[in-house]
């Protein structure tokens, strides 16, 4: 190929379009085909034996490829960016007089993959910019209404039958429009294209009956489409054109409606299902519920996994992902066990390497560890970088209420941007219970007077307290379980039992 004479890549060419072998014409149209380095191809004014050989306007799309593969060897590509339009601009021409047929639409594909590439990646804005030939973008807006053109032809094609309908090249044209989007830092535009792709997406998902083989493509669907939501709600924000959730909400909507799919999959056999997707679905929906603070949306998704036969034979990775969002919503609802189950297991099954997965599960595995009395070892914290936690455990351990509040005012950003400051506040229970406990030993009785409570929270810079607050305390204590004892409120005293006063919290 690299040595053809430019007769032999005509006959060649030819021959494809004559057969409608659409692949092989695409590959002969295409800048991830060898050709394009053969210097008999790479002709700067090819339209004389081009004409030779096509009819219009085949000739005009071929004479402008060939231009073209010389621009390139060049390294024009303000030039070769303007052939390229002129073959997708005569494409067009070809696509719309091809009636009730689609044998063309892996052409369509390469044309607008290289005219696209030619914008972005091949430096066609950035040479022009530093030739003073125009700005950033001017080019990929073009080659968007390029696309934008064919993808009008494709969206009209309503009299073919399904198998020779252009509609089929629709996804292609609109992911072409998402990319243009996304190099244009466009993510609002980006969004509106992915939101197509997923709704085309999950029309043809529902037609494949008793089959699942399309799930890997369902996944990276909805990942983009979760992504670009988040960014373009950022840059909504931003410009002043919405408010932070909108696209989010309206994604989650989509991933509902093909996870609804998943769900009601029960006629295939098990290695068909497409219930082999609704995990992977389930964790785009944690991911958006856990950002727009829609937990409640959670509970049915738990449920629907829970039920499934197969749910301990999903991917490893899917089921630590599904653990820590249901592990951080059991913590939030103060679950504290159950969050402890499964946070431990997404902290203990992530893989070795993913130290950052292993970190943010940390993060919400320490405090419900100190809500049930296990302080984290200080190693733990230096090799996952979460010191910030030092203090505080130190803090609960020793019964030390000023330290805590001071541990917890310093690292207060952290503690907030995580969401699990007032999980936190939560150990200062725990704290009057360690701290109670030292009162008990110094005095070595079981009758042991409300005041000396009082003293010892005063000594902790308790502002404004009183016995009666402090019986208040007590009580709780007692109540949870922490203090094994009653108070005498005629003696202004705690009775508290001569055996185990101050039961293990982690028991």
């Amino acid at each position: 190929m690299a040595t053809w004479s430019m007769n032999q890549y005509f006959q060649t060419l030819d021959d494809a379009l004559q057969e409608r072998d659409g692949l092989k014409a695409a590959e002969l149209l295409s800048f991830q085909h060898p050709h394009i380095q053969n210097p008999r191809l790479q002709v700067e004014n090819p339209e004389s034996q081009v004409q030779r050989v096509f009819d219009s306007p085949f000739d005009e799309m071929i004479a402008a490829h060939l231009r073209c593969c010389w621009a390139v060897s060049n390294h024009d590509f303000i030039e070769a960016y303007g052939c390229q339009s002129v073959v997708a601009q005569a494409f067009n021409k070809i696509f719309q007089s091809q009636k009730d047929e689609n044998w063309s639409l892996p052409i369509m594909f390469n044309i607008f993959i290289d005219l696209r590439l030619f914008c972005q990646r091949m430096s066609g804005d950035i040479q022009a910019v530093h030739k003073g030939k125009g700005k950033m973008g001017d080019r990929l807006e073009k080659a968007a209404d390029l696309i934008m053109g064919c993808f009008r032809v494709c969206a009209s094609d309503n009299r073919a039958s399904v198998e020779d309908s252009k509609k089929w090249g629709m996804l292609n044209l609109v992911n072409q429009l998402c990319c243009w989007a996304v190099s244009n830092h466009d993510f609002i535009e980006a969004y509106g294209c992915q939101s197509v792709v997923a709704q085309a997406f999950n029309k043809i998902f529902q037609s494949q009956k008793d089959e699942n083989w399309s799930l890997p493509i369902m996944f990276n669907i909805f990942i983009d489409l979760r992504l670009f939501a988040n960014s373009g709600d950022i840059q909504a924000v931003h410009k002043g054109k919405g408010k932070m959730g909108d696209r989010l909400e309206k994604a989650a909507d989509l991933i509902m409606g093909c996870f609804r799919v998943c769900a009601s999959d029960n006629r295939a056999s098990v290695e068909d299902s497409k219930k082999w997707g609704m995990l992977n679905l389930v964790n785009q929906l944690f991911k958006i519920y856990f950002k727009i603070n829609k937990l409640h949306l959670c509970k049915p998704l738990v449920r629907a996994i829970d039920s499934l036969p197969m749910k301990n034979r999903f991917s490893l990775s899917q089921q630590v992902t599904f653990k820590y969002y249901v592990g951080r919503k059991a913590m939030f609802d103060s679950d504290y066990k159950a969050a402890e189950e499964y946070l431990t297991f997404a902290f203990e099954r992530c893989h070795k390497s993913s130290t950052k997965n292993k970190r943010m599960s940390l993060i919400y595995l320490l405090p419900v560890k100190m809500l049930l009395g296990k302080m984290p070892k200080p190693q733990v914290l230096q090799k996952y970088d979460l010191l910030q936690f030092a203090d505080v455990a130190r803090s609960v351990s020793t019964g030390n209420l000023l330290k805590l509040n001071e541990a917890l005012q310093r690292n207060e950003t952290f503690f907030i941007k995580c969401g699990i400051y007032l999980i936190l506040e939560k150990l200062k229970i725990i704290t009057y219970r360690n701290l109670f406990k030292k009162v008990y030993l110094i005095l070595k009785t079981h009758l042991l007077p409300i005041e000396s409570f009082t003293a010892a929270l005063r000594m902790m810079q308790v502002d404004d307290i009183d016995n009666d607050e402090t019986a208040c305390i007590i009580a709780n204590l007692i109540y949870e379980n922490k203090i094994k004892g009653y108070i005498s409120h005629q003696h202004q005293k705690v009775v508290v039992s001569k055996q185990n006063a101050f039961p293990v919290l982690s028991s």
